[in-house]
C-alpha cells in the first residue's frame, strides 16, 4: 500500500503510516500539510497552530521551511480558538486532530486523510519521503503523583525549582522540558525531549521522584 489511515471511534483524529509502515503521527501530518499549503501560497501569515505538546522536531522543520509555530494549551478547543483569533488556516494536535478552516470549521478525520493523500500525489513524491521532512526527537513523559492540593505548587517548592532550572539549561540547545499538571488528577506530567534517551530518562525520573517526595501533602 502506498499509505495508511487509522481514525479513533468518531473519526475526528487520524494517524496514518507510510509505504514502509512507519507511523505519521498528528505532527507529521500537519507538518506536511502546512509545507503543502505555503508551496501553493495558500498558508496564511505563513502559521502552523499547535499545543505545547507538539515535538520540537516539528518546530524545528516548520522553521527550515520558512513557517512559524504558534503553540497553544493543550486541546483543540484552545488550537481553534488561536486560529479564529488570529486568521491562521491550519493547526492540531500531536494525536491527530487536526483542524483545516480553509475546509471546514471542526477536525475530521476523514477530511485530514484525504488533504494528506492530495499533498502526497500533488508532490509526486512517497509518502516516506515527505514524513523524513519532519524528524521527530525522542520524547520521555514521567507522570508525578502528588498530593491532593500540591499540583500547582511545584515552583513554590526550591529544590523542585532548582532541579528544573537545571534542567532547563542542560537542555536549550538541544531539547526542551515541559512541566504541566493534569487537569483531572492529581498529577504533574514531566516530559523531556532531545537526542539522548538515557540522559532524559535520568532526568525526568528525577524531576517526578523529587515531586513526589516533596509534594506530599
Amino acid at each position: 500500500a502506498d499509505i495508511g489511515l487509522s481514525f479513533d471511534g468518531d473519526a475526528d483524529r487520524l494517524i496514518a503510516c507510510d509505504e514502509t509502515g512507519n507511523l505519521m503521527d498528528g505532527d507529521v501530518v500537519m507538518g506536511i500539510l502546512a509545507i503543502d499549503l505555503k508551496q501553493k501560497g495558500k498558508l496564511p501569515k505563513d502559521t502552523l497552530t499547535a499545543t505545547v505538546m507538539s515535538n520540537l522536531g516539528l518546530t524545528i522543520a516548520m522553521e527550515k521551511n520558512g513557517i512559524r509555530v504558534v503553540k497553544t494549551g493543550v486541546g483543540d478547543r484552545y488550537v481553534m480558538e488561536e486560529m479564529l483569533r488570529s486568521g491562521y488556516t491550519i493547526g492540531g494536535e500531536q494525536s491527530g486532530h487536526v483542524i483545516m478552516l480553509h475546509l471546514s470549521n471542526t477536525g475530521d478525520g476523514m477530511q485530514t486523510g484525504l488533504a494528506l493523500i492530495g499533498a502526497i500525489l500533488d508532490s509526486g513524491k512517497k509518502a516516506s519521503e515527505l514524513a523524513a521532512q519532519i524528524e521527530i526527537l525522542p520524547q520521555v513523559l514521567v507522570n508525578a503523583h502528588v498530593g491532593p492540593t500540591q499540583k500547582n505548587k511545584y515552583m513554590e517548592d526550591p529544590e523542585i525549582a532548582a532541579l528544573i532550572a537545571e534542567i532547563e539549561e542542560e537542555y536549550k540547545d538541544n531539547g526542551r522540558l515541559l512541566v504541566r499538571t493534569s487537569g483531572t488528577e492529581h498529577l504533574i506530567r514531566v516530559m523531556i525531549e532531545g537526542h539522548d534517551q538515557q540522559a532524559m530518562e535520568r532526568h525526568a525520573h528525577a524531576l517526578a521522584d523529587l515531586m513526589e517526595t516533596r509534594l506530599t501533602e
